[in-house]
Parts: C-alpha cells; sequence; structure tokens
C-alpha cells in the first residue's frame, strides 16, 4: 500500500479525496516534525516511531569491493505494538 492507496481508503471511510488528501498529508507532515524534533510517535494498536543515532562504520562498495567508512545519522525506527504483531 502507498500513500495513495491510503488516500483512497480514508476517502472511502469518510469524506472527498481532496479533504482525504488534506488528512493524510496533515498527519505525515506532524510525525515527521515530531520525529525532527526528537520526539517519540506513538499510535494506539498500532506502534511507535522513534529517531535512534546510528553510530559510524566502516562498509564496503558493492562494485569495487573497495572500504569506506559510513559516517553516523539518525534514523527512523518503528516498534509495533502487541495488537499489530498478534495481526500478524
Amino acid at each position: 500500500m502507498n500513500k495513495t492507496d491510503l488516500i483512497e481508503k480514508v476517502s472511502e471511510v469518510t469524506c472527498a479525496k481532496t479533504e482525504a488528501q488534506d488528512a493524510v498529508n496533515s498527519l505525515f507532515e506532524a510525525i515527521s516534525d515530531a520525529l525532527s524534533a526528537g520526539e517519540r510517535v506513538t499510535i494506539s494498536n498500532f506502534g511507535s516511531f522513534y529517531v535512534r543515532f546510528q553510530k559510524a562504520r566502516t562498509g564496503r562498495n558493492p562494485k569495487t569491493g573497495e572500504t569506506i567508512d559510513i559516517p553516523p545519522r539518525k534514523v527512523v525506527k518503528f516498534t509495533p505494538s502487541p495488537a499489530l504483531n498478534k495481526k500478524l
């Protein structure tokens, strides 16, 4: 499922497609703003999104086999709730 499919599902249940698109865009923007601010985003019965710091490491260029240094960076992680895990 992609963003367009999600908008389609929301519009089937509640409102017009343009309103659903605005709602989905607002939701994604709110989540990304919170994550950018270092906050954890928890959605009941779904899971939690959070930012984790990934330390620097050594990797390899797959084409040349050359060793390269990968700098530290922030990555977004997701932990599913027990309710979501049960559905899977």
